[in-house]
């Protein structure tokens, strides 16, 4: 495949809901791209207008099914085999875009590796976990797909799968306001409880979110983030306790009604 075609053999799929806040970056970042595919799920903000401002976009729309079924679904439209699976608050830089066009991407069970880096409010966050932040992002639809998960999904890979990381990052607007996490926290868990997850009673939940927080700020070494590492800690650990306990009333509810 020649430098001049591989951007063209290669489809950038994005999901997207009540993203107006980033989607238009991420659709600039992706210019360069002959097949950016957004499937749309449900948005009530003017997602949808700034998908169709691109020319290169093609808009689907449909129920969002849980973040893996719904980028598995979302691929299906694409043209072409390679996906580059982005979220719409993520963008590509030029040099990502300057080593695609000019990579070999080689058989089908080759699985790329690209490096996230994630920013809470302008600022670069290089601990708390979200350091080292290494995902299969671009992949061959025929062999490889997104797991089932509601919520932290990600590329299996198949056996055989030859693993390789790209050399160049995307950069990833994780959080623009504090509110977001309370969103976040919400949204996942609810998932989370739809998905089976397993309820706890609220002294092992109390356990389990300390253990959280410690794990963020004192092991991931979030305490070097600053303030920002405080946030990030007391997030994860609000995540958990409202995931054990969501799933403990449901099972609370599901007993009462035998």
């Amino acid at each position: 495949m020649s430098s001049a075609s591989n951007l063209s053999g290669i489809s950038a799929v994005i999901i997207a809901h009540n993203s107006e806040a980033t989607l238009a970056e991420c659709l600039q970042s992706l210019a360069e791209f002959p097949e950016v595919v957004v499937y749309e799920n449900g948005s009530t903000d003017k997602t949808v207008e700034i998908a169709q401002e691109f020319s290169n976009v093609r808009l689907e729309r449909g129920a969002f099914e849980g973040f893996g079924p719904t980028k598995n679904k979302a691929a299906g439209f694409a043209a072409n085999d390679w996906i580059l699976s982005l979220d719409s608050d993520e963008r590509v830089t030029p040099e990502l875009v300057e080593e695609l066009r000019s990579k070999d991407l080689g058989g089908s069970e080759h699985l790329y590796e690209v490096l996230r880096q994630n920013y809470f409010m302008g600022k670069h966050i290089k601990h708390s976990g979200w350091g080292n932040d290494w995902l299969p992002r671009l992949y061959n639809r025929t062999v490889h797909g997104y797991n089932e998960a509601m919520v932290h999904e990600n590329v299996i890979p198949q056996p055989g799968a030859n693993i390789q990381r790209l050399q160049s990052p995307i950069k990833h607007r994780a959080v623009e306001e504090i509110s977001q996490f309370l969103v976040k926290i919400d949204r996942y868990t609810e998932l989370r409880v739809q998905e089976g997850s397993k309820g706890h009673g609220p002294f092992t939940s109390i356990l389990k979110a300390k253990w959280a927080f410690l794990r963020s700020y004192v092991l991931r070494l979030g305490m070097l983030d600053g303030w920002r590492g405080v946030v990030i800690a007391w997030s994860d650990a609000s995540g958990v306790f409202y995931r054990c306990m969501k799933c403990y009333a449901r099972d609370q509810r599901s007993q009462n009604k035998q």
